[in-house]
């Protein structure tokens, strides 16, 4: 499916209180909104699609209200004047609910004052999967339909931002191209291959830090990896810490330190993931089908800042010189190898600490052995330390220590990193 003007894809609150006062005079109470919420459906009935669009606004974040016409938009609360964000759900295989989709909804409007309207196709979405999938184009036409309806209304397209989950990505991404390209943004969640302008690869895209890695943990194993994207947007929303990604060729080279800065193809504008303008993208045309790479955390704010980390051999070797290097802050260790190849003196990788740079005090070095068993390795080696945070668009931002580190294999050799802070 074509991209809109802007999508992003990914792989692998509020307490309500109703206040009466009473007064003296003879006004009526201020009536209260009718709350409605998902539906609920089972293997048996889950067929056809029963659409529902709720509204959820900023002043009433925890109450729904069902809107199907021009006349409920207009009695609703809904507000031309601001931006719309559709919420478009995946396969459920229970016809429950999302678990994730109220905090999802508070964390919308907390971030930012918008219509916020959570697309419930429960009924369409349960039973077996095929049947689902059999949906979407239906699906696709009908949130198009209404979609049509919040124009007439004065909405602008450019003013619609469609965020779709799973199965429901495959939804935004058709409606995105009935309507010609022409919505504002598209944020999709979970697919493997390059479909938008940006795809973000977090940790490579498949197994995530701290998601089961086998099967006897169930449905936790099946849904965790897939399940983190909605997650990680969540995170971005609350927290202030950015979740910036690097354009690169493949999750290999960028662990490997050959991808330091967004210069190509975006000007040194680096991608983020949230509700920054366009990704934090600041080029036109925009870019299509970039690949983006990042590390995170196993659990939330999941953010990680990441550093190019190098080591220049004093001598050349005939053999490949590997050499871990681990980065210690007060409470927090992150580790990197560096490999230098034979016959070469430079060698490079991406550290991913998650506190700052300048938070980093002391740095550890451990040249691994060449494993001989009958003989105890006693190589060594000198060479000289740098790093710098990413994106590394100056090479005078390297910070290296001042002296040379000399290293035996197998022995742990520690010294102090002293980066400012900026």
């Amino acid at each position: 499916m074509p991209p809109g003007p802007w999508e992003s894809c990914f792989w692998v609150g509020g307490l309500l209180l109703w206040l009466s006062v009473g007064s003296s005079g003879d006004a009526p109470p201020t009536p209260q909104p009718k709350c409605a919420d998902f539906q609920s459906a089972n293997l048996f009935e889950g067929t056809d699609l029963k659409v529902q669009f709720l509204l959820f606004v900023r002043s009433n974040p925890s109450c729904g209200q069902l809107v199907e016409g021009s006349s409920d938009l207009q009695n609703s609360g809904f507000n031309a004047t601001l931006g719309t964000k559709l919420i478009i759900h995946g396969f459920r295989v229970l016809g429950t609910k999302p678990s994730w989709i109220d905090k999802f909804i508070r964390t919308l409007l907390h971030a930012m004052n918008a219509n916020v309207i959570a697309v419930d196709w429960i009924y369409g979405s349960t039973g077996v999967y095929f049947s689902a999938v059999k949906n979407v184009i239906k699906l696709s036409l009908e949130i198009s339909l209404f979609l049509n309806k919040l124009l007439m209304l004065g909405v602008s397209e450019s003013s619609i931002h469609i965020i779709g989950v799973s199965l429901g990505a495959h939804v935004g991404g058709m409606v995105g191209q009935l309507f010609g390209g022409q919505l504002g943004q598209i944020t999709d969640l979970g697919i493997r291959i390059p479909v938008g302008h940006v795809d973000y690869f977090v940790n490579g895209g498949q197994d995530q830090p701290g998601c089961p890695t086998f099967f006897y943990a169930g449905y936790s194993y099946l849904i965790c990896d897939h399940m983190r994207a909605v997650h990680l947007y969540i995170s971005a929303l609350e927290n202030s810490c950015p979740l910036m990604a690097f354009p690169c060729a493949s999750y290999k080279a960028f662990l490997a330190g050959h991808c330091l800065d967004c210069f190509n193809p975006f000007l040194l504008s680096c991608p983020r993931i949230g509700l920054v303008e366009q990704g934090g993208v600041k080029i036109e045309p925009l870019p299509k089908e970039v690949k983006v790479y990042l590390l995170t955390t196993s659990s939330a704010p999941y953010c990680m800042h990441h550093s190019l980390v190098e080591f220049h051999l004093k001598e050349l070797r005939n053999k490949d010189t590997n050499i871990e290097v681990t980065f210690l802050s007060s409470n927090v260790t992150s580790s990197s190898k560096i490999t230098i190849p034979k016959q070469q003196r430079h060698g490079k990788g991406i550290m991913a600490h998650a506190t700052p740079q300048c938070q980093i005090n002391q740095v550890k070095f451990k040249f691994q052995s060449s494993n001989r068993v009958w003989k105890k390795d006693r190589t060594t080696i000198i060479g000289k330390f740098c790093t710098a945070l990413l994106p590394v668009n100056d090479r005078e931002k390297m910070v290296c220590l001042p002296d040379p580190v000399n290293l035996q294999a197998s022995v742990t050799v520690s010294r102090d990193l002293k980066i400012a802070c900026v």
